[in-house]
């Protein structure tokens, strides 16, 4: 499936519009050759935002789950959503490290069906400030993130694209 070309951007004045964002999603698409396809909701929660992902098509196993720097899905192989998302400077981790990149979110493991889900949350990730993940992508790679090379995690090509959009409260 070819990638539609579109770069989503938001400004304080959009987002703020209807009041302060407390949910967002991001429908992942599948990169050129891969069959991945998915959603990742994040919801704002009392310590952080929680992470609720549901993807399919994946190969059995773990897979680097990133969020990267651009809301830009358009390149055949989803490197035009850049690095990942460090606004901080910080070197690449785990999530559950002290110092990391706020866009490190670690794995996802896809069951021999090729099934991934997973719900946790996640206190770097904000919906404004320094660490406002809207308008960011979303990136699942083909191998496990191993949580220390830098800057990436040696997680391999990028199988699946989304871009973290305002979604519709509860």
């Amino acid at each position: 499936m070819k990638l539609s070309p579109f770069v989503l951007v938001l400004t304080a004045a959009t987002v703020g519009a209807a009041g302060p964002v407390t949910k967002a999603a991001a429908v992942l698409s599948p990169t050129q050759g891969s069959s991945a396809t998915g959603k990742v909701v994040f919801t704002k929660v009392a310590d952080g935002v929680k992470v609720t992902v549901s993807l399919t098509g994946l190969k059995e196993g773990p897979h680097g789950f990133h969020i990267h720097e651009f809301g830009d899905c358009s390149a055949p192989d989803a490197t035009s959503a850049g690095g990942h998302f460090n606004p901080g400077g910080e070197p690449h981790a785990g999530p559950k490290d002290a110092h990391r990149h706020t866009g490190d979110l670690g794995n996802i493991e896809a069951n021999k069906d090729g099934v991934a889900t997973v719900e946790y949350v996640d206190a770097a990730v904000s919906f404004d400030g320094a660490n406002n993940v809207l308008g960011r992508g979303v990136i699942v790679h083909e191998k496990a993130d191993d949580l220390k090379t830098q800057p990436t995690g040696a997680a391999g090509g990028r199988v699946a694209c989304g871009v973290v959009g305002a979604a519709k409260g509860e």
